[in-house]
């Protein structure tokens, strides 16, 4: 007996290019089977998996997860920066870059 083939895609992305490879594996197939066998790392050398997280739609997963039909392998890059410490720079340089308030004056009315 055949085993059942699904479909799965294995995705990658740099910021100028990305790569979704779409693979018939046979049922059972782990994410990491599923990744080896795209050959994607033909196209990204710099693809390591003991190194880069992977997950299925965006939530996180191990290497050995069995895919189900449908799902797509993202495999994810490295932070260049810690996102908190992005946004507290971001903060403090809009506050430099804002323009002070007007000072206004208490003009009282001649009568």
């Amino acid at each position: 007996m055949t085993p059942t083939v699904i479909q799965v895609e294995v995705a990658y992305a740099q910021p100028e290019e990305q790569k979704i490879m779409v693979l018939q594996v046979p049922e059972g197939t782990t994410a990491e089977q599923a990744i080896r066998q795209s050959n994607i790392q033909v196209y990204f050398p710099e693809i390591d998996l003991s190194q880069n997280d992977i997950g299925i739609f965006s939530q996180k997963c191990a290497l050995d997860t069995v895919l189900q039909s449908g799902d797509r392998v993202e495999i994810y890059r490295p932070l260049l920066a810690d996102p908190k410490q992005a946004r507290r720079k971001r903060a403090l340089k809009s506050t430099k870059t804002q323009k002070p308030e007007p000072k206004t004056q208490n003009l009282k009315p001649k009568i």
